[in-house]
Formats: structure tokens, sequence, C-alpha cells
């Protein structure tokens, strides 16, 4: 397969989708906090692992929240300014954090930023929804997934290597970038929200999830059973993915001892090089299947990624794992976006946007509080067989969505 045909797919995008590629390499190239956050909760501020599980959980339940003020507001104010307002936000209170060294104070920071962080998103993915439509939904998602993993591929790796000596950097670089991600932003995207105009006309389309609804919106997500069962089966989804930033970095600190910070670095930086160079390959070969069954495909590499970490205690096995992981990783995050924007329509996009990751995101915030008791209780290297049959589960769940929706289309053609 000729690399120009595989980039076919991301040449007709409209501008605002590549100035928020753009936007979004530069903010996760900074992106130095939260891929760490296990390891400066243990190592730095010398919480052990139910306390440090606890304090990510509650950082991960006040994304929560957030998403909730976002989503409505994204709805009613519009996209670019909430994103811009809360985005700015989370970033201020990460600067106070590289100046304190107070255990009581930086938690507290954390949890808000991510609140704030949370109420950006909606607004984010709201305005990528509406610049695009079902043909190429799916190229903008995976190129705006591309641009963050770009990102990632460097920051995590910086910050690995400043986390011993200068660690004040590791908070003021990740507000410094994402200040910079906000003036592409500001400067260059314009605002998205559907006209009255655009939402009264949608009225009249037929069989299309894009349609404007009337109604609130637990009202237009109960019509819509299938996605509401994607959203509940996605949450265990979230759970075993939450182990790549809890459960890994405590396992390199205990095989690794003080190398274990520059380690789990690498291994974020081999994730973000996995998910960078292997998107466009992985999107061109899956384009034509259906996005359910691609996360279900997804649930399978997660088990042997992750599963397979019970039995790893070198680097070099490590790194394969994570290739696994990463690829799964790849398909999740790429089709559960375009399933998630095809099934949500105009008049609800910052509410759905906010009420499904809010679900989904349980996972994330569960994950680290029961591992966390989990890995007390049992040691770290036992939580991977959980992980393994928690992915399966998972991996059968979406695939009878899968043969429940095929077999509702083959009812409608007949």
């Amino acid at each position: 397969m000729k690399i120009p045909k595989m980039l076919n797919h991301y040449t007709k995008l409209p501008k605002s989708i590549y100035i928020l590629f753009f936007a979004r390499m530069v903010n996760s190239m900074g992106a130095f906090v939260y891929p760490f956050l296990t390891i400066y909760l243990t190592k730095t501020l010398s919480l052990d692992e139910g306390e440090a599980g606890f304090i990510v959980m509650l950082a991960v339940t006040a994304h929560l929240p957030g998403l909730l003020v976002g989503g409505r507001l994204a709805d009613w104010l519009g996209r670019k300014k909430i994103l811009l307002l809360f985005q700015g936000l989370a970033a201020i209170c990460l600067i106070p954090c590289a100046f304190l060294n107070n255990p009581f104070l930086i938690p507290r920071l954390l949890i808000l930023s991510a609140f704030f962080h949370g109420a950006a998103q909606p607004a984010s993915t709201a305005m990528t929804t509406d610049l695009t439509n079902p043909g190429n939904r799916k190229a903008a998602f995976s190129l705006l997934y591309l641009g963050g993993n770009i990102g990632f591929a460097v920051g995590p790796l910086i910050a690995g290597f400043l986390y011993n000596n200068y660690l004040m950097w590791i908070f003021l670089g990740d507000a410094g970038t994402t200040f910079a991600s906000l003036t592409l932003v500001y400067l260059f995207v314009k605002e998205t929200l559907p006209s009255k105009e655009e939402i009264e006309e949608s009225f009249k389309l037929e069989n299309n999830y894009g349609r404007a609804e009337k109604g609130n919106l637990w009202q237009v997500l109960w019509k819509r059973p299938a996605l509401l069962l994607f959203t509940l089966i996605s949450l265990i989804y979230s759970f075993v993915y939450s182990q790549m930033s809890f459960s890994i970095p405590i396992q390199v600190v205990e095989l690794f001892g003080d190398k274990g910070p520059k380690i789990f670095g690498v291994i974020m930086t081999t994730n973000a090089l996995v998910v960078s160079c292997l998107t466009i390959i992985i999107i061109s070969l899956t384009h034509k299947i259906k996005p359910v069954l691609n996360v279900a495909l997804a649930g399978v590499l997660y088990a042997i990624g992750f599963g397979m970490i019970f039995f790893i205690t070198g680097l070099p096995w490590f790194l394969f794992s994570t290739v696994i992981w990463s690829i799964g990783e790849i398909l999740v995050t790429t089709n559960t976006n375009v399933y998630i924007a095809n099934h949500t329509p105009m008049s609800h996009r910052g509410r759905f946007n906010a009420v499904i990751p809010v679900v989904m995101g349980a996972g994330f915030a569960l994950g680290p509080l029961i591992s966390g008791d989990y890995i007390r209780e049992y040691g770290i290297k036992n939580v991977w067989p959980m992980i393994f049959f928690l992915s399966l589960a998972a991996t059968l769940f979406m695939y009878i969505l899968y043969l429940s929706g095929k077999k509702k289309e083959n009812k409608n053609i007949t």
C-alpha cells in the first residue's frame, strides 16, 4: 500500500481541523504532569499506593463534573469560548505547584486543574464534530489523535529527564505549552456552534442521527439504546486502560528503583511513537470496518498487551507489551469518538460529549482506587490477570453489540 494513498483521507479536511491538529500537538508536547502523577505522589510526596490511588481517583472524579458543566455551556455559549476559558484555567492551576512542596495544597490544585480540563473537553470534541461530516469524521478525529501523540512522543521523555533535577519545569512547561496551543485556537479557529437556522433545518432530515432533537439530554439519549450500551461497555475499557498511568508506573518503580521514572518515560514515549507512526496505517487498514467492531478488536489487544505484564521483568518485553496495547489504544480512541459523533444530534453535541465521557470516565476513576487497594492486598504483579479477563469480557460484550446492530441493519434492508 502506497503512503500517498494512506494520506488521501487527510487531504481534504477543513482548515480549522489542521489548526486544531497543531494546537493539540503543541499542548501534548508539554503534557508533563499527569503521566507522572502516580510517581510524583508516591516518590516525591511520599504517599503510599492506596493514598496515591485515592488522589488520582479524586482527580479523575473532578474531571467528570467539569465535563457536565462544560458540555452544557458549550451548547449554550459556544465551543470556542468555553475551550479557551477552561483550558486556560487548568493551566493556571499548575503554576503554583512549581513553587510549592506541600502535600496538602498540591493535590488540591491538581484536582482543580483536572476539573477545568474536563470542562474544556466537550467543547473541543463538539467543535471537531461541528467541522466534519460522517464521511470525513474518522480522518479528522484520527488526525487530532495523531497530533496529540506526536506531542506525547516528546513530552514524557523530556519530563522523565526533568523529574529528578528540574521538577518545577514539569509544571511550568505543562502550563506554558497549554497557553501556546490556546493562542493558535484563539487566532485561527472560528466559533462552530450551530445557528438556530441550522438546527431548525436539520429537523427536516430523516433517518439521520445528526438531526437536532427536542427534549432534554436523557430523553434524547434514551432514544439511542445502542449508544447507551456502547457507553456502558466502554466503561470497562477505560478501567483497563487506566492501568497505563497507575499500575505500570508502580511496577516499573518496584522493578527498577530510582531508574523507574526514566524507564516509565521511555515506556510512555514508546506508546506515543507507536500511535504516532501507526495511526495512519491502522486507520487505512480498518477504515471500512464498523467502529464498534474495531473497538471489539482493541479489547483483544488490551488483553494480550496488559495481561502479559504479569510475566515481564525486563525493559524489552515492557516495550513489546506497550506496542500491543498501544495499537489497541489507536482503535479505541479513534473509533469511539467516531461512533459517538455519528450518533449525536447537533442540538446536543456539547452535552452528549459531556455525559458519555462521564460514564466512561467512571472506569478511569475506579481503576486507580480499586487497583490501589488490590495491589496493597495482593501485590502489583497480580493485578494483571484481573485486567486480562476484564478485557476479554469487554471484547465479548462489544462484539455482541456489533452483531445486534448488524442484525438491525439487515432487517431494515429487507
